[in-house]
């Protein structure tokens, strides 16, 4: 397993659905959005890809797309703006790569917003101790073991995420291993990918929910 300990890049994640949004953070008059898996930064007033900020707390933000207002929560599931609500039942992730060629989005782990970067050399979905405990997962209840990764043996906990999301795909109970390293990024690894047909063209990975 390797660890990515480079910061977040800003990346594109294409949805052929409906505007997403989601929060990360504030700034007095501005908040700190993920609008379509592309991290933003916005002004109470100013708009972005058809997205208006209309108010900003510390807790929450309002949008607005196409006349229609939505509360953001601050860390909460991806919010969809262009009607209905969706249910996750989307087949398709297209992802582009960012500087360094990572290819990097947002998504949820059980309703609860993070960021991903995939890495195929990953067994399993794999987090830190510290964004385990941001996101509420109750990992001491799993199966405790060795990890050997690039700096050696370290202790582990073997785990089951009930429902991870990227845009509008939703898969469930995929395996997941918490390791005390310090990242702030999860690993999509094999264990969310093989539920899918991967394919890359130059800085384009496209994958294909298999059946």
């Amino acid at each position: 397993m390797r660890f990515w300990l480079a910061p977040c890049l800003a990346l594109m994640c294409f949805a052929a659905a409906a505007q997403t949004v989601t929060m990360s953070g504030s700034m007095g008059d501005k908040a700190l959005l993920v609008i379509n898996g592309t991290p933003r930064t916005l002004a109470v007033g100013s708009a972005i890809h058809g997205v208006k900020l209309v108010s900003v707390t510390p807790n929450e933000s309002v949008v607005e797309l196409d006349g229609k207002r939505v509360l953001v929560p601050m860390g909460g599931a991806p919010v969809n703006l262009g009607g209905a609500a969706s249910e996750g039942g989307g087949s398709q992730i297209v992802l582009t790569a960012g500087p360094g060629g990572h290819f990097m989005t947002s998504g949820s782990i059980n309703g609860r917003t993070v960021q991903f970067v995939v890495d195929t050399g990953a067994t399993y979905v794999a987090l830190s101790q510290a964004e385990a405990d941001r996101i509420g997962l109750n990992y001491k209840a799993g199966r405790r073991g060795m990890m050997a990764t690039a700096n050696g043996q370290v202790p582990a906990y073997i785990t089951s995420l009930n429902v991870v999301r990227v845009g509008d795909v939703q898969v469930y109970n995929v395996d997941a291993v918490v390791v005390p390293a310090s990242m702030d990024i999860i690993l999509l690894g094999n264990s969310f990918l093989t539920r899918f047909q991967m394919k890359r063209e130059n800085d384009r990975m496209t994958l294909d929910r298999r059946p």
